[in-house]
């Protein structure tokens, strides 16, 4: 069977909504993917404001928000159809939203972008709320996208995503387990930033810069890292806990870079550590705007290489999409009604059908 479907995901980076148009074919129990056309339509300043703004909203303005927002990824969905010629293709349109709020040891979480919304704007049926029943089961609702490392690349053992948090996934055996490990990206570009950059580029700022060990260990010390798996992060740590502890030491912007950078490298470390062993000439694929960050990367290949660990780093476009292909795919399952999200990675009390379904097309 082929699902011709359209993934949506607005990750903590702030760097754009990323839209994918894949096929998915599954067959015996395997399942393939083609991505046949992707794009990141960036946030212009306006909103960039307003998903950085949205937890300080109050309820009324915020529900405002989260329709308006569905409404305008309904528009760039249309737009994306209409760039790539996709006219009665799409039968499925799947969308992760925007994380807000995150609190799953409360049983709440909440992405932004009214699924209805899209659906009504789109005329096509959407799956939206896809980490929603699993925090009502107990579990940390993320990450999520384990369900689809497991279908799509079985023969990986690890997958690292460096988007705006870093998470990483570990194919066992016996169960898949996966967590956030540290704030990245979201971090490191609001330290460019400061230089008037949107991105520390390759890593070039990082790399003349020098580690502060107090700083260092500051951050190491921060008890997020002492929790055992299960556990998921929230956007404020990076933005109102880590920022912060760096900026509280007054260093050069190009030391910051570098002790921040060496701390995501160890960080890594420590939660491989937490799961080893798996087997020896492990493969660990590097996705998310991170993967392009050549320093970073060159820091991690040489702290890993003592693991027998190999660093894979795809194409563009797995690098960039990845994210975005496996919500079309879990926009699928729930179609299906299959099982969209793993206990075993979230803990919750057991696998979960998760996603609102909203028919945008006419009966």
């Amino acid at each position: 069977m082929v699902y011709r479907v359209i993934g949506l995901m607005s990750g903590s980076s702030l760097d754009g909504l990323d839209i994918v148009f894949t096929e998915l074919e599954e067959s015996g129990g395997k399942w393939s993917y083609e991505i046949k056309a992707a794009d990141c339509y960036a946030y212009n300043k306006q909103w960039t404001e307003k998903l950085q703004s949205a937890t300080k909203q109050n309820a009324f303005d915020y529900l405002l928000l989260h329709a308006e927002y569905g409404r305008y990824i309904g528009h760039k969905v249309n737009e994306f159809i209409e760039t790539n010629n996709l006219y009665h293709r799409v039968q499925l349109v799947s969308s992760h939203g925007h994380t807000t709020f995150h609190a799953p040891q409360k049983g709440m979480t909440a992405q932004l972008g009214d699924g209805a919304a899209i659906a009504a704007v789109t005329g096509l049926n959407t799956v939206s709320d896809l980490r929603a029943l699993d925090v009502a089961l107990g579990g940390q609702g993320a990450p999520i996208v384990p369900m689809g490392e497991k279908l799509l690349w079985d023969d990986v053992d690890y997958f690292l995503n460096l988007g705006g948090i870093a998470n990483l996934s570990c194919n066992k055996k016996n169960a898949f387990i996966a967590f956030d490990i540290c704030p990245a990206n979201r971090v490191l570009n609001m330290l460019a930033q400061q230089t008037g950059k949107a991105f520390d580029e390759d890593g070039t700022i990082a790399k003349t810069g020098t580690i502060n060990t107090i700083l260092l260990d500051a951050l190491n010390s921060l008890s997020y890292y002492a929790l055992t798996f299960p556990k998921s992060l929230d956007n404020s740590f990076g933005t109102e806990t880590v920022f912060p502890l760096i900026q509280s030491f007054r260093l050069s912007n190009a030391d910051s870079l570098r002790t921040y950078t060496a701390h995501i490298v160890q960080q890594l470390i420590h939660a491989i550590n937490q799961i080893l062993p798996v087997s020896q000439n492990s493969k660990l694929l590097v996705t998310g705007g991170g993967a392009f960050n050549i320093f970073l990367t060159d820091e991690m290949k040489k702290a890993l290489a003592s693991f027998r660990i190999d660093i894979i780093i795809p194409g563009d476009n797995l690098v960039k999409y990845k994210e975005a292909l496996i919500m079309a795919l879990l926009g699928v399952l729930r179609w299906r009604e299959e099982n969209t999200v793993l206990s075993s990675v979230t803990g919750a009390k057991r696998n979960s059908i998760g996603g609102a379904v909203w028919i945008g097309q006419e009966a």
